[in-house]
């Protein structure tokens, strides 16, 4: 059996990660011309549909297990932090660190909507104001910080992170593109907790060696609030991110709704994300019970 059909039974054996429609025989062959388990397992997360550099990252983390283990084992998906150079253990320049379990999750577009979150007892919200107008922004998270003042409701504010020190928020979320730019250590010593999206392997090690307080896995489904750069993760590559990132608290999020809410849960994050089925409900207080009570379920006795 030559490599590549080595690299298709691989990707057969773990069908439940494949995305998008698979690339064809000769784009996932370049630069992969070793007969080596490296090589198998970079051809296999290729026709996956993995980005390129997910792709290399998976085939390193199975050449790091392989060397770990003493074996190549094709049934065995890697899902060990060491295989990734990932830390368990945060330092002493992390974040201050939030709860495991940030259970329901509300993303919300204006402090309205965080002060009725808040009266309906959702542990965590993020307020995910647009605007460049900046005095509508301190004034729109200033709000929300006093919305949830003597709560059991954390709040984030997304991406707006000076408005969120000087208004005293619990936290900041930013995206992959907002950390490079946003001065984390300046976030860090004013002790905001810290969320930070991720959208793959890649994008998760760059989180991680942040050592953020959570970390959001996404999208998982598909979203029409937020231009996207990568196709939704879905539930099988979920499961394997949430099993490789076990040791941070971990948000999922991206068009997740009641019906869909129990498959999330059983990843094991600690945290669902939800938009829509929130601000697009016709009874915001009933869906919240319903969502309350789904998360409730899936939390071990």
């Amino acid at each position: 059996m030559n490599r590549l059909e080595l690299a298709q039974n691989l990707a057969q054996l773990h069908r439940n990660l494949q995305i998008g429609t698979p690339p064809s025989l000769a784009a996932v062959q370049h630069g992969a011309d070793a007969e080596d388990h490296f090589s198998v397992s970079l051809l296999a997360a290729r026709l996956l549909g993995f980005l390129e550099h997910d792709a290399q990252c998976v085939a390193q983390a199975w050449d790091a297990q392989t060397k770990r283990t003493g074996q190549f084992d094709p049934a065995a998906w890697p899902c060990e932090p060491v295989d990734f150079g990932l830390r368990t253990e945060r330092s002493g320049q992390a974040f201050p660190g939030c709860p495991q379990k940030l259970g329901l999750y509300a993303v919300l577009p204006d402090a309205a909507w965080v002060a009725r979150m808040v009266d309906l007892g959702v542990p965590t919200v993020q307020l995910r104001f647009k605007s460049d107008d900046l005095h509508a922004v301190q004034r729109e998270v200033r709000a929300a910080v006093k919305a949830v003042e003597g709560s059991n409701s954390l709040l984030f504010i997304n991406d707006h992170w000076q408005a969120a020190i000087d208004a005293g928020a619990y936290g900041v979320h930013l995206g992959q593109e907002d950390m490079h730019e946003a001065p984390l250590e300046h976030i860090r010593a004013h002790g905001l907790r810290l969320g930070l999206s991720s959208h793959g392997y890649v994008e998760m090690q760059h989180a991680a060696r942040h050592e953020p307080s959570y970390i959001a896995l996404g999208a998982v489904f598909p979203t029409t609030l937020k231009r996207m750069e990568t196709a939704p993760q879905g539930l099988g590559r979920l499961n394997q991110y949430a099993r490789l990132m076990r040791h941070h608290s971990l948000v999922a999020i991206g068009g997740i709704d009641l019906a869909t809410m129990p498959a999330v849960l059983q990843s094991g994050v600690g945290s669902v994300a939800v938009v829509r089925a929130i601000t697009g409900a016709e009874d915001v207080a009933d869906r919240i019970r319903q969502l309350q009570a789904c998360m409730a379920a899936a939390a071990p006795l």
